[in-house]
C-alpha cells in the first residue's frame, strides 16, 4: 500500500466541500440540494464513481468550478467520493442539505483553507483516509481575539 497526501485547488472565492457517498444519482441529488438552498450559488460537483464504467460523474453551473471540481476528484482517485466548489455562498448555508441526501455517507471537510488529503492506494484503488485542512494552532484566543472573532461574525452577517 502506498500513502501520499493529494495537495488540492481551490479557485479564488470558493469553499471546498469533501464528501464519501454511494449511489450515482449522487451529483443530481447535490445539484438539487444546492440550488434550492442558495439562489445564485455558483458550484461543480465531482463524484468519483466505484463500479461499472468507474467514470467521474459531473454536474456544475460555473466551468472553472467544474474544470477544478474534476481536476481534484482525479487526483483525489478514490471511488465513492465527491467534491463540491461553491461561490457566492459558505458551507453553512447548504451542508445540512447536503447531509440530507440519502446517498451522503459523510462530510469529510468543508473549508476556503489549503486542504490536503492523505489517500492510500492499493492494487484495487484509491481510499481517503482523512484531510488536513489549513493550519495547526499557534496559540489560544484571548481576549483581543475573542472581540475579532464576534466582529467577524457580525461582519458575515451571522449574528445580530
Amino acid at each position: 500500500m502506498e500513502i501520499e497526501a493529494v495537495r488540492l485547488r481551490i479557485p479564488e472565492g470558493a469553499n471546498l466541500i469533501l464528501g464519501r457517498s454511494h449511489f450515482i444519482k449522487t451529483v443530481e441529488d447535490l445539484y438539487e440540494a444546492l440550488v434550492n438552498t442558495v439562489p445564485g450559488v455558483q458550484f461543480a460537483i465531482a463524484f468519483n464513481e466505484a463500479s461499472g464504467p468507474c467514470l467521474i460523474r459531473v454536474e456544475a453551473n460555473d466551468d472553472e468550478l467544474r474544470e477544478v471540481a474534476v481536476s481534484n476528484a482525479q487526483a483525489i482517485g478514490a471511488g465513492h467520493f465527491f467534491v463540491i466548489l461553491i461561490r457566492q455562498a459558505y458551507p453553512i448555508n447548504v451542508l445540512g442539505r447536503i447531509r440530507d441526501c440519502p446517498e451522503v455517507c459523510e462530510i469529510v471537510c468543508a473549508t476556503a483553507n489549503p486542504v490536503e488529503v492523505i489517500v492510500a492506494r492499493t492494487e484495487q484503488g484509491g481510499g481517503v483516509l482523512g484531510v488536513i485542512d489549513g493550519s495547526s494552532p499557534k496559540g489560544v484566543e484571548g481576549p483581543e481575539d475573542i472581540q475579532d472573532r464576534k466582529a467577524m461574525l457580525r461582519r458575515f452577517g451571522y449574528k445580530l
